[in-house]
């Protein structure tokens, strides 16, 4: 079958287009290959993208030489060709589509429309299907100093003497890309605008970091080209070597002067609301988070009613544990001291935790049938985040591998400080980033056109991941495991107290110790891990809000499925709808879920 023509998308405006219907001749034939057409126009713009998703091969093997440009000529070049994109799908006649092409053009749309607004924004970095948009192009766990490492690290192939070359190749475009953002930030600056002071500080130091390891054989930049290509005769290490001491390690450098100089007139403010323009810019952020219109306001208050009504659920674990004086919070910080919870320190602890999370993950396996109505493959690897990254980055994140499955999906787990992972916090933790999380959603996603693949929103990627935990939940993954369950609920709290703690800081002016005081009062995370996620909030606005809107917006679709089909419905078939019909806008999955419930 035509990849493009997937019968299981849909958009809720053509749900009651007939199969029947006459599809013009215009549309039937211009749309899958314009959106193909585009989809390599994007990829040309990120070919970093190319690598994760393992299409930089044969005709395409060129982007796996190469890297985004991140200057500000470059960022006009994007501009241009989202419009030209859109004014394109603007002339594909709309009547008779078939659902697969309108949600996949409804989907193009909003995404470049989103991407082109934020990029209108006088600062910052607008991305394009993706959940990292900043008003700081270079900070704690932003810039080129922390992705090139990890894509080297993780999906760069080096097998042969070809993809050697291209490593090398891509090592020499790392200063262009480096001076790119440093000439942007720099612009910000003139304009007023520099991260806050805690943030820089994180940046600097890992930065410092970055560079007194650069050149090492088992450094960032060169150790994953010494350990891959191991088989590959040549003297890979030393070329790249030579470009990281004479051309990297002296962009890293000039980037670090910026910085500093922005540290010079930095302040502790945390958010937006005092910046130039960062009302406007937090406004757009949280549409671009959650694909709404919904206030600050209204989130801050949605994040309130949630975590009273989830702290009400923890009360009574932590009472069953014997725990019944104090706030929730302190109880359940008290609850992970306990015995048996919490791992060793230093490299036996970070053993211990990985093992531990590959086993909630073999415990999901067998019980997904009763999920889903066809299993993805579920191809995963736990690995330890590369060193430069953990100390801004948040407990574990993770994605789906290549589209032909020889690259693993990955859960990247951040191991620099082992106490913030234990037996009550590990299980959701897995579940969401992992099985069947964002790994086995993105692989579903792989299935459909390649457009598809490379546009991802957040409110859907967050907000299934956040469901991914509650399945576990329904599917008995806590029976006898009070303390994983503990941990779960602590997890959709962690996301209600986002909603509170990420419109606190940017539309109420809260400082980070307020902020801070807020997460661990609602959470009773370690204070390290709240202090990570806190600062993450700061960098990303809105991007935290996308967690349980994109959540409570799949339950809520749940629920009318429920009524509208009564005996008539089968949990594996809503699922089975919903990761199909791959990653959407808000409102068009609606329009997946009203397909679903007339085709059952």
């Amino acid at each position: 079958m035509d990849r493009f023509f997937s019968r299981r998308e849909t958009l809720a405006g053509f749900a009651a287009v007939s199969a029947s219907t006459a599809i013009p001749a215009a549309a039937q034939n211009a749309a899958p290959p314009l959106l193909d057409r585009i989809a390599w126009q994007l990829l040309d713009l990120l070919p970093e993208r190319a690598t994760s998703l393992g299409v930089d091969t044969g005709a395409h093997a060129d982007l796996r030489r190469r890297l985004e440009d991140r200057s500000p000529a470059g960022i006009a070049v994007r501009q241009r060709v989202l419009t030209k994109a859109l004014a394109d799908l603007a002339r594909v006649p709309r009547a008779g589509l078939d659902p697969s092409t309108a949600t996949s053009i409804a989907v193009v749309e909003s995404a470049f429309r989103t991407a082109l607004d934020g990029m209108a924004l006088p600062y910052g970095v607008a991305t394009i299907g993706d959940w990292r948009n900043t008003p700081y192009a270079v900070v704690q766990n932003v810039g080129s100093w922390l992705d090139v490492p990890q894509l080297l690290d993780g999906d760069q192939p080096v097998r042969d003497k070809a993809d050697a070359e291209a490593y090398l190749a891509r090592l020499a475009a790392m200063p262009a890309q480096l001076d790119g953002e440093t000439t942007r930030i720099a612009q910000a600056r003139g304009m007023g605008v520099v991260p806050p002071a805690f943030l820089l500080d994180k940046t600097i130091a890992g930065m410092t970091r970055t560079i007194a390891e650069a050149a090492n054989t088992d450094g960032p930049l060169v150790g994953p080209l010494a350990r891959k290509g191991a088989s590959v005769p040549g003297d890979w290490s030393a070329r790249a070597a030579r470009i990281v001491r004479t051309a990297i390690v002296p962009a890293l450098e000039r980037q670090l002067a910026e910085l500093r100089a922005e540290r010079a007139v930095a302040t502790d403010a945390a958010g937006l609301l005092t910046r130039p323009h960062g009302p406007e810019w937090y406004a757009w952020g949280l549409r671009a988070g959650t694909t709404t219109r919904r206030s600050a306001a209204d989130l801050h208050a949605m994040g309130r009613a949630r975590l009273t009504d989830l702290q009400a659920q923890m009360d009574v674990i932590l009472r069953g544990a014997g725990l019944t004086q104090g706030s929730v919070a302190e109880r359940t910080i008290a609850f992970q001291k306990r015995p048996g919870i919490g791992f060793p320190d230093g490299d036996e602890g970070r053993r211990q935790i990985v093992a531990y999370m590959q086993g909630r993950i073999d415990a999901i396996r067998p019980k997904l049938p009763q999920a889903f109505r066809r299993l993805a493959r579920g191809n995963l690897e736990i690995r330890r985040m590369p060193l430069a990254q953990e100390p801004g980055a948040p407990a574990a994140y993770g994605g789906p591998g290549t589209i032909d499955g020889s690259v693993p999906g990955k859960v990247w787990v951040n191991l620099g400080d082992p106490s913030i992972h234990n037996r009550v916090t590990i299980p959701d933790l897995v579940y969401h980033e992992g099985i069947p999380g964002h790994v086995w959603q993105g692989e579903y996603a792989q299935k459909l056109p390649l457009i598809r693949s490379i546009l991802a929103f957040n409110a859907y990627s967050e907000g299934w991941a956040l469901y991914a935990e509650q399945l576990a939940d329904e599917l008995g993954l806590y029976q006898g495991d009070p303390a994983g369950r503990l941990g779960y609920l602590m997890g959709l709290a962690w996301r209600a107290a986002r909603l509170i703690v990420d419109t606190g800081i940017h539309a109420m002016g809260w400082s980070r110790d307020k902020a801070l005081a807020e997460f661990i009062a609602a959470t009773g995370l370690p204070r390290s891990n709240a202090e990570s996620e806190v600062d993450r909030y700061c960098a990303w606005p809105g991007q935290a809000c996308g967690y349980e809107v994109g959540r409570a917006e799949i339950v809520a679709q749940r629920s009318r499925a429920k009524a509208a089909l009564g005996p008539r419905y089968d949990l594996r078939d809503f699922d089975q709808a919903v990761v199909d019909g791959g990653n959407v806008p808000l409102d068009v999955l609606a329009g997946n879920v009203s397909r679903y419930i007339a085709g059952a």
